[in-house]
């Protein structure tokens, strides 16, 4: 029969004097008063068997007089409970701290950086660059610091609302989509459970579709003498024709390079972009017409000995700026009329009137079929049919 142990009370653990070695007071139920030889001090252990290992274990629980003697018994209560149930106490405390640490740690930006480490293999540099101003510009002063496990819906509604009232619409729907990936993101690797923003959409208004401006077919003409007599730099001149004659958008053309050119023993010349300039990370072959060859021709004198076709005048080692293009539109007097992109739009419109094929138009706008394997068959049979288209 287990000897009976007398319960502890506060008079008899203040009273209480170290020895020459630590003792040990007990209060029953596993809960241990150690008292410390050299120092005096006291601290609670609760003492069990492991019910796994059936081994002896001790396990802390604070220092008395910090933890008072109702508190250690709650404590160790609760730890026999676990025992009860078949849980280690010490190991899922120390896994609870450790849960508990992983989240004050994973702070949003920190969360957004691993995410964003995969997120730009997948994208092009110009639009990685774009995701992230955007995070740092809407999001990371107010929320960056804060463990992701405590940001709530209405945190980040309350964020937006501001942006939203000022009427940019479209920047509030680019910035829910990517605080979205990053929740995404976290629930998937187990850094929160899920995701509490999956509905914060429905908070805001709906930014309406706005079609990029161009111009029409009958202002083609006008838009070249403009652009022929215009006070632009040769470079900047060109670029902006061969965007229009390969139907490309504004980064592709800019950052276009000598080595992507490949001339055919036939004559012909494509431009091979590869996947990692592309905007959906796939390779994009462009039949070049006769009048965007004669564009290389001319930059050939200029940039010939260079990296890149369309090179910075400021640094020639690099290309120009992808807003390069829409900066001269704007000084031709084409402001809200026209922008670069709207150039992929003016072309599509234009071969649509004359009645090509849709699919080779959609295929020399680079737009991809969710069906691979078709995909990949139709690039190497419209190429042929492009070329044509082209011209």
């Amino acid at each position: 029969m287990p000897r009976a142990v007398t319960p502890l009370t506060d008079t008899r653990i203040k009273n209480t004097k170290p020895e020459k070695k630590d003792s040990v007071l007990s209060d029953g139920g596993g809960l241990q008063l150690r008292v410390r030889a050299s120092s005096g001090s006291k601290l609670w252990n609760f003492n069990y068997l492991n019910p796994v290992t059936k081994k002896r274990m001790n396990m802390g629980l604070g220092m008395y007089p910090e933890v008072s003697l109702k508190k250690a018994r709650s404590l160790a209560e609760e730890a026999r409970a676990k025992v009860a149930e078949g849980i280690d106490p010490k190991l899922s405390r120390d896994e609870s701290i450790r849960t508990q640490r992983t989240e004050q740690e994973s702070t949003l930006r920190k969360v957004a950086e691993d995410w964003f480490e995969t997120k730009k293999t997948k994208v092009t540099d110009d639009y990685a660059d774009d995701i992230w101003r955007s995070l740092e510009l809407h999001v990371f002063p107010d929320l960056g610091k804060k463990p992701i496990n405590e940001i709530t819906a209405p945190m980040f509604i309350q964020l937006l609302k501001p942006i939203e009232k000022s009427g940019r619409l479209e920047t509030v729907k680019r910035v829910i989509q990517r605080v979205n990936e990053i929740m995404v993101f976290a629930t998937n690797t187990g850094v929160i459970q899920a995701n509490p923003l999956a509905g914060v959409k429905a908070a805001f208004q709906s930014p309406k579709k706005q079609h990029l401006p161009t111009i029409g077919k009958d202002e083609l003409p006008v838009f070249l003498d403009k652009l022929q007599n215009t006070s632009v730099s040769k470079v900047t001149r060109h670029l902006i024709k061969w965007q229009l004659l390969t139907m490309v958008r504004p980064s592709e053309a800019a950052g276009a390079r000598w080595g992507e050119i490949e001339r055919l023993d036939n004559g012909e010349v494509h431009w091979i972009i590869p996947a990692e300039r592309m905007k959906k990370r796939r390779q994009h072959i462009v039949p070049l017409p006769t009048q965007a060859i004669k564009v290389l021709d001319k930059m050939k004198e200029i940039s010939g000995n260079r990296e890149h076709i369309f090179i910075s005048m400021k640094n020639p080692n690099t290309h120009v700026n992808s807003q390069t293009a829409n900066m001269a539109i704007r000084r031709m007097g084409y402001k809200d009329k026209l922008v670069s992109h709207g150039l992929r739009a003016l072309a599509s419109t234009i071969l649509n009137e004359e009645g090509k094929d849709p699919d080779l138009i959609e295929s020399a706008l680079a737009h991809t079929d969710p069906n691979q394997i078709r995909s990949a068959y139709n690039r190497a049979q419209y190429l042929e049919r492009r070329r044509e288209l082209m011209q």
